[in-house]
Formats: structure tokens, C-alpha cells, sequence
């Protein structure tokens, strides 16, 4: 998963839809589940506008399990916070269901940190909702992720977000998103990121992000920043 966002993130990117050579629609409708993955490398790791590699490059990879409108999944990255903490790994499941034209996301995420410093506020749960809408030929979005003891925080912890994604021509999209993290305490601020995502084949999607917060004071992984990544999806 790429922080549900992405990553990820937390920007809509655009899908792509792969299917098995000479499979029919009645062979995958038999299916009781089906198996994909991820894997790829970004020149920095940025999760809601916050550098989570002190700006060094990333490298990621995923697995996910579809069953009907019910997913889970893992995912896992490098990423450095001064310490001695060299990985996260994710946990996550929900439920997709349409209303109308209307597709929403109900789920559940956990953080993982590997090789934390004993007693560290690092690794916290997230509840999700969210939705889409068609419009024209893109979609509009909104999400909103709640934890009751967020990641380096220990307090509760919400994230507010608009997105929206357009296909601009054959095999490029574009995307936007705003959003707001918001603490029980202090902390809060604004981000925001803009992009165009480049299908070079069924399978390699090249992704070009602005990213920006409304907060620089808080250290320069809350700085303005340009991210390129490079995404496999099987």
C-alpha cells in the first residue's frame, strides 16, 4: 500500500487494470480472490507532505488480496528518522462498497516501525473513510483518517483530504490533493501536492510529484519538494 496513500498517497494517480491473457469474464468472476503486487523506488518518500527518509530515496513494495468489495494487504519501505529505525511495514483491510455513483472505502491501517528505539511513540492504527465520484472523465475525492494514539504524537490525531485525478490523454493522468493533519495538542498543518502519472506499459506507471506544506518553521522535511518514482504493478 502506498499510504493510502500514494502513499500513498496520499495523491490519486490513476489505475491500471491488468488481466490474464485468455481468461474469460466468467473464469474471474469463479475467482474467490485474487493476488497483486507492487514494488518500486522513489527519489524520496514523502507521506502527507513529510519527507519520512530525512529526503533520501525510497525503495517499496506490496502485496495485495481482493475478495469481492473486501481487500487486505501489506506493504512495507525504507525510511530514516534519526535513529535507529530502518523500516516501516503496514498493515491494512477494508470494505468497498458503491452508493450510486459513488464509491466509497471503509477501512483500517496499521504502521509498523522496524528497529525503533525501545519505548519510542513510533506505530499506531487509523481508521478510514472514503469516497469518489466521476466527474467528466476524472474523479473527485475525500478521505478522512482518524487515530486515537497517532505516530509520534500519542494523542488523537485526524487527517482531512480533497482529492481529484483527470486522464489528460492516452496513458497520462494528472492529480491534486489538500489536506490537513490535525493533533489533539500541537502540530497541525497543511499540505498539499500536484502531479502527472505516465504509463509506460501495462505494468511500469512513472509518477512526477510537487509536494509542499504550509509549514517550513516545523524543520525542512516539512519543506516544498519534487519527487519522481518509478512503480511495477503485477
Amino acid at each position: 500500500m502506498t499510504k493510502f496513500a500514494f502513499p500513498a498517497l496520499i495523491a490519486a494517480t490513476g489505475a491500471l487494470a491488468l488481466s490474464a491473457g485468455g481468461a474469460s469474464a466468467q473464469d474471474a468472476a469463479q475467482k474467490p480472490f485474487t493476488l497483486s503486487y507492487n514494488v518500486g523506488a522513489a527519489s524520496d518518500y514523502v507521506f502527507r507532505g513529510v519527507s519520512q527518509t530525512q529526503e533520501d530515496p525510497q525503495v517499496f513494495g506490496g502485496v495485495d488480496l481482493a475478495a469481492g468489495k473486501f481487500y487486505a494487504g501489506t506493504w512495507a519501505s525504507n525510511v530514516d528518522f534519526g535513529d535507529k529505525t530502518d523500516a516501516e511495514v503496514d498493515l491494512y483491510a477494508g470494505y468497498k462498497p458503491t452508493l450510486g455513483a459513488a464509491s466509497l472505502d471503509f477501512g483500517v491501517i496499521y504502521y509498523g516501525y522496524v528497529g525503533a528505539p525501545k519505548g519510542a511513540d513510533y506505530g499506531n492504527v487509523e481508521f478510514k473513510a472514503a469516497g469518489s465520484i466521476p466527474a467528466g472523465k476524472g474523479a473527485l475525492g475525500a478521505a478522512v483518517f482518524y487515530s486515537p494514539d497517532s505516530f509520534g504524537a500519542a494523542d488523537e490525531a485526524v487527517y482531512y483530504e480533497l482529492n481529484g485525478s483527470y486522464p489528460v490523454v492516452d496513458k497520462l493522468s494528472v492529480s491534486a490533493a489538500v489536506g490537513r493533519q490535525t493533533y489533539k495538542g500541537s502540530g497541525d498543518y497543511t499540505t498539499w501536492n500536484v502531479g502527472a502519472a505516465y504509463a509506460l506499459n501495462s505494468t511500469l506507471t512513472l509518477d512526477l510529484r510537487y509536494h509542499d506544506t504550509d509549514e517550513h518553521s516545523f524543520g525542512k522535511i516539512y519543506g516544498s519538494r519534487a519527487v519522481i518514482s518509478l512503480k511495477a504493478a503485477f
